[in-house]
């Protein structure tokens, strides 16, 4: 009890934590439309557009383990700050690459890369923060987790994409230049955030705190479950949509910014999911919600290849954006629910190298079937394998 005021008036605080996210993913979802296309413009290549977009998620791969051990000693504040900051800088120099005309594909898949060692210290300090801030109430959790992929699905996928393709089409360093600037006002929301106290007085070595974050996901049924569940839905998403640039330019037939507003009809899905999945997910088990969302993923695949149309393709990816957000609000929550504060870094990065890590496999697979195959090719893989992964979640759902 002696907690509560504490909690109460750490709540207040989420605003900031949550404008953070705003500027950011907003930034990010410049990012997210910009950099296909600078690949686009700098290659035609469906193997090299592959990597780039595998690139970020391949952080993940390579340091999120460790990442997430640090960041459970460190003050999460200043770990949030500090990527900021360092991640404007490496957008500031892959600016100055483009605007003198020296960028190349290897470059922006560096410069991707190394934005993505930024994300694994500074998402798990954001999702640690949460709990932090409003407690472990489940409903507490669940509305703060709803409002959080809410702003971020907004901001990253609706805001952001079209802002991003009409900036580019205005100069190619633009976005890069916007993404900069919004790492900037992230990090000045985020130091008016408390400085959260560490939970222990002497910490682990390193590769301890790994296994030690590690055992815990394994050992925890309902989170290894979702975990795995996360990675398919990850995997058959890149697959499709690491060279969704090239389907949409040579079969589709759209502009760069009506590129932009495709990646943004996912959106108004996502938003909507994001402020009904705290509703769903206490009428409706996890499991189940993660059986349903893996199916829409499918379905929504095979609408955006065989619909022949923007306008159907525009439909799919509403249906992508409703679920990848429940997954979102209904996975985050549940381990932030069942996760001691002690542990939740390095469990949030456990759960992303697999989660995130499966993306960039699935990033470069996909980029390696389109170019093998054809443009159409990864549509039909990713249906495939995300609609095995629902049947399994349909068949070993446990009873509530």
């Amino acid at each position: 009890m002696t907690e509560t005021p504490k909690i109460e008036q750490q709540r207040g605080r989420l605003g900031f934590l949550l404008a953070s996210t705003g500027v950011s993913v907003t930034g990010d979802g410049v990012l997210l439309a910009a950099t296909p296309l600078l690949a686009a413009s700098l290659t035609r290549d469906p193997l090299q557009i592959g990597i780039v977009s595998a690139a970020g998620y391949a952080a993940w791969l390579s340091v999120g383990l460790p990442a997430g051990a640090l960041v459970d000693r460190w003050p999460y504040r200043r770990v949030m700050v500090t990527v900021d900051l360092l991640r404007t800088l490496v957008l500031l120099l892959l600016v100055g690459l483009i605007a003198s005309g020296n960028a190349t594909v290897w470059t922006l898949a560096i410069s991707v890369f190394i934005l993505g060692i930024g994300s694994c210290f500074f998402d798990p300090a954001g999702q640690a923060m949460i709990p932090a801030l409003v407690g472990r109430d489940k409903d507490a959790l669940e509305q703060a987790n709803g409002k959080f992929w809410a702003i971020d699905t907004f901001g990253r996928a609706l805001a952001g994409p079209p802002l991003g393709a009409a900036v580019f089409a205005l100069g190619r360093f633009l976005p890069f230049l916007v993404d900069a600037f919004s790492f900037l006002l992230s990090a000045l929301f985020v130091s008016r955030l408390p400085e959260i106290s560490r939970h222990t007085t002497s910490s682990p070595p390193i590769l301890a705190s790994i296994r030690d974050g590690v055992s815990f996901l394994s050992r925890s049924s309902e989170l290894r479950a979702l975990t795995l569940g996360v990675a398919g839905y990850n995997l058959g998403w890149n697959i499709a949509s690491a060279t969704f640039v090239l389907f949409a330019q040579d079969i589709l037939h759209v502009g760069n910014v009506a590129y932009g507003l495709l990646l943004a009809a996912g959106a108004a899905g996502g938003v909507l999911s994001a402020r009904l999945a705290p509703r769903l997910a206490k009428a409706v088990a996890a499991r189940l919600i993660f059986a349903i969302g893996l199916l829409v993923q499918a379905a929504s695949w095979l609408l955006v290849l065989l619909g022949g149309s923007p306008w159907l393709a525009a439909v799919g990816l509403v249906g992508l954006g409703f679920a990848s957000n429940a997954l979102s609000v209904v996975g985050g929550a549940t381990r932030q629910r069942l996760t001691p504060d002690d542990k939740l870094g390095r469990v949030v990065a456990a759960a992303r190298v697999l989660g995130i890590g499966s993306a960039a496999i699935g990033a470069f697979v996909g980029g390696l079937i389109a170019d093998t195959w054809s443009l159409q090719a990864p549509f039909l893989v990713a249906s495939a394998l995300v609609a095995a992964m629902s049947a399994a979640f349909f068949l070993h759902r446990p009873a509530r």
